[in-house]
């Protein structure tokens, strides 16, 4: 999905970031040749750091409390050969400058992923207005949602990062107080496993998702629309100019959306005569997958997959989730030097968001976003890593 362009954090802040960065302590950096010290800063007047997963099996996981952002992924290749498979940047000036390099990178997104239409919906018969920071709707909570705030950190142990936030009544126009958890967990199978969770005093809407940009090939200078995409679902919800659903679900079948049979996304996203991906330049769509069925949502169940054919890493995501939103990165190729000095090409990589559909607050036919005074929020995704 695009990288929200609003300024949120003054150019100021921004050069207090780096200044905090290039000052930090000396540290060991990680697997994935991160400086955990580019992460020590205050973000108003909130510590952020970088924290580190690992497990037995060679696997790192290292997420920044910014925004509840996963900064690197470290899995074995075919060979054996450690492989960071999300983009990102290696330090938190870049992170906290939504000016010169914006990005949704790794993010835990709210209080709604996706997109709100003309961000407007009606909460006890009254009109919500949100901020619209994206061809005219609003996109990720607006501009300074979740992916832009402080989450408070705990971690018990090395396989386990609990985030929380709490989201003032008005928050971007959002009614309620809400109080928020991302839960990260770093299995033995190599799984990342993340749990999303809330509350709220006022009836509002939440939809949370992790928006990690996966590139399995190891070399995220290169375009990777090579790798092979499954995604378990026989309709989508197609979008019009402006990236914002129309309320129709459409079949997959004979169009380039028919992923039923994992093939490479080279093979279709250039398809140019089929409108969806002319608007997108590429795909940006949500899928209705059928994992969820009557109000419910089978996580154990491969929802969609990830495979690199150059490294033999293998990527399954399962949901709970209603759909799953895949974005090839068609906003990618900005000349901005990201995590290691690399610039990141147009369709580099793929990101899996599990989500609600978008604009599902304006569209009563589809799974509901709202949530209630006594109600929990529970969204569970998990991203499981093997060799193919």
């Amino acid at each position: 999905m695009k990288s929200i362009k609003s300024s949120v954090l003054s150019l100021g802040m921004a050069l207090a970031c780096l200044s905090a960065c290039t000052t930090g302590t000396d540290s060991i950096t990680t697997q994935s040749g991160l400086d955990p010290a580019a992460f020590d800063t205050i973000i108003n007047n909130k510590e952020v750091k970088l924290y580190v997963l690992k497990n037995s099996n060679g696997m790192e996981v290292c997420i920044t409390n910014f925004g509840g952002r996963v900064v690197s992924l470290v899995v074995p290749d075919k060979n054996g050969k450690p492989t960071d498979v999300v983009l990102g940047y290696d330090n938190i000036a870049q992170y906290a400058d939504t000016i010169n390099s914006p990005s949704d990178f790794g993010s835990s997104v709210g209080r709604y992923a996706n997109r709100i239409n003309k961000g407007k919906f009606i909460v006890g018969g009254k009109t919500v207005q949100l901020p619209t920071n994206n061809f005219g709707h609003c996109l990720h909570g607006g501009p300074s949602g979740w992916m832009y705030q402080v989450y408070s950190a705990t971690q018990p142990n090395d396989s386990i990062l609990q985030l929380s936030i709490v989201s003032p009544d008005g928050d971007n126009g959002f009614p309620g107080t809400v109080k928020a958890t991302a839960t990260y967990k770093l299995l033995s199978n190599n799984t990342l496993d993340i749990v999303f969770e809330a509350t709220t005093d006022k009836e509002t809407v939440v939809n949370m998702t992790n928006h990690s940009y996966f590139n399995l090939n190891g070399d995220p200078s290169k375009e990777g629309m090579d790798m092979v995409l499954y995604v378990n679902a026989d309709n989508y919800t197609p979008a019009d100019s402006t990236y914002m659903t129309t309320g129709e679900i459409k079949s997959v079948g004979g169009t380039p959306m028919d992923f039923r049979k994992p093939h490479a996304i080279d093979e279709t996203i250039n398809d140019t005569t089929f409108d969806q991906i002319k608007n997108a330049s590429g795909y940006d769509h949500n899928w209705c997958l059928n994992t969820y069925k009557d109000g419910k949502g089978d996580d154990t169940t491969v929802a969609a997959s990830l495979y690199s054919p150059k490294t033999g890493i293998f990527l399954e995501m399962f949901t709970n989730e209603p759909g799953v939103q895949v974005y090839t990165g068609n906003f990618q190729g900005t000349g901005v030097s990201c995590k290691h000095g690399i610039k990141y090409p147009k369709h580099v990589s793929v990101c899996l968001e599990s989500q609600k559909y978008p604009d599902s607050p304006n569209k009563t036919q589809w799974p509901s976003p709202y949530l209630k005074p006594g109600e929990k929020y529970y969204s569970h995704v998990a991203y499981k890593f093997s060799i193919k």
